[in-house]
């Protein structure tokens, strides 16, 4: 299935605050500026394609399929940023570029940057 761009927000905004403890839709809001309404909604349509599950109590965790979306932009988010910062671009603004740049960005082209920064000894 296919997963928009606003979802794999969503995914990696699960996964990033996850290594921090416990996510609830409170803190996705939180952590994206999003209203509490508008991360219920992507929080139900998530449950409903298999991609996020949430607990009695209100949890939410990944799903392998949420996890595989999730690591993906992650990890191309992660590695844009800090090829942006290499260049010289302020922290902040090269962290909200990768976030521009992570969703479009082809697998050969990233896998181009990827190994590119690798030989130069980043990321």
């Amino acid at each position: 299935m296919q997963i928009h761009e606003s979802g794999e927000n969503y995914l990696e905004a699960i996964l990033a605050l996850s290594e921090k403890g416990p996510v609830r839709s409170i803190d996705v809001a939180q952590y994206l500026g999003f209203s509490k309404p508008s991360v219920s909604r992507a929080m139900t349509l998530l449950r409903e394609n298999g991609y996020v599950v949430m607990d009695d109590i209100g949890l939410l965790s990944l799903t392998p399929a949420g996890l595989e979306v999730a690591e993906r932009i992650y990890e191309r988010h992660r590695l844009l940023t800090q090829w942006l910062i290499r260049l010289g671009v302020d922290p902040e603004i090269a962290a909200e570029d990768a976030c521009k740049i992570e969703h479009d960005l082809s697998p050969e082209t990233f896998e181009a940057l990827k190994r590119h920064s690798q030989a130069m000894g980043g990321a």
